[in-house]
């Protein structure tokens, strides 16, 4: 079994990566400092404690494991955060991949695959993005992750790294089987938010802002079951291995849904009420934002199962009424 280095593999994307990686035939090997992430959310292979900043400690980890890929989600996310402290963001998200990306070529190590965001397409307001919308990031949160693609290509021109880049919006659900599920400190994510308000965890969810330009007067997201999303990342290693090039890929529905549209189907999943309370926009929400995954679904045969809006979200309640993490 080749052994793939997960990085961010105790977060809510990178464990689920880890499982789907060894129902694959893989050894995930889990690389995180836990600043994030969860050490019970370790499951699947081994566990590494250490920070993408320590190159000592990567090459110990390189050398012991020998990798055959890298599959790269470790990363500061929080856009207010990085509005905020922006040096943070480029310290740990691009310095600590281009740390990272260091070690794997010194190791031999050349197959790559790597978590973007649509946050490097910046605002393109209610259109669909695809892979060729110019990428004009708003925050460092975009910046330091376009910059790691930028860093990607370069190794490539220079050392043959070959890469899978991956870029998309809003992640949703959890594992079906409920061994690993969406836990963060603080939680901002919409359909845990919507959760924690019915089960009682926080008085109430804020909508913010109701008079956007769409049917029900609230903004309208891309969701991507997370288990649709880590299969893509399977396939993009895959593809790695076939011998084919570097590529970009996004992945999304290109469609979404509202504010107020996943609410409605909380509602409907839970039988239980969501208790709300109206806001203010807040600065830089766009009304609609979506992403295309034509070239994922042609070159990688990439198929979102899990994503529509009901499957997300009842996968997510069995694990919010179970699941959670210790530090």
């Amino acid at each position: 079994m080749k052994n793939i280095l997960v990085t961010g593999g105790a977060g809510y994307i990178g464990s689920h990566a880890c499982k789907a990686l060894k129902a694959a035939g893989y050894t995930p090997v889990t690389y995180d400092n836990l600043v994030t992430g969860w050490q019970d959310a370790v499951k699947f292979g081994p566990f590494e404690k250490g920070d993408l900043n320590d190159r000592a400690r990567l090459d110990e980890v390189f050398a012991k494991y020998q990798p055959a890929a890298v599959m790269h989600f470790a990363a500061l996310s929080q856009v207010g955060e990085a509005m905020s402290e922006p040096g943070r963001y480029w310290a740990n998200n691009t310095g600590g991949s281009l740390n990272l990306v260091e070690a794997a070529v010194a190791a031999g190590c050349l197959d790559f695959v790597f978590s973007s965001t649509c946050a490097t397409y910046g605002e393109h307001d209610n259109v669909v993005l695809d892979e060729n919308t110019p990428q004009l990031p708003l925050n460092a949160y975009g910046a330091s992750k376009r910059a790691v693609e930028d860093i990607l290509k370069d190794f490539g021109a220079a050392h043959g790294l070959r890469s899978v880049i991956f870029r998309y919006f809003n992640v949703a659900g959890a594992d079906p089987e409920a061994e690993v599920g969406e836990f963060h400190r603080p939680e901002t994510h919409l359909v845990p938010l919507v959760l924690d308000a019915i089960a009682g965890k926080r008085d109430a969810l804020t909508i913010f802002g109701t008079d956007y330009d769409t049917p029900d007067g609230t903004c309208i997201r891309d969701y991507v079951h997370v288990c649709d999303l880590v299969d893509a990342h399977v396939l993009g290693l895959k593809w790695l291995e076939d011998g084919n090039g570097s590529q970009v890929f996004n992945l999304g529905t290109g469609s979404g849904f509202s504010v107020r549209e996943v609410m409605d189907k909380a509602e409907a999943v839970t039988g239980q009420k969501v208790p709300c309370n109206t806001g203010p926009r807040r600065a830089g929400d766009c009304t609609k934002l979506v992403s295309g995954s034509t070239r994922a679904v042609t070159d990688l045969g990439w198929e979102p199962r899990r994503s529509s809006l009901e499957t997300m979200i009842a996968d997510a309640w069995k694990w919010h009424k179970t699941g959670h993490y210790e530090a």
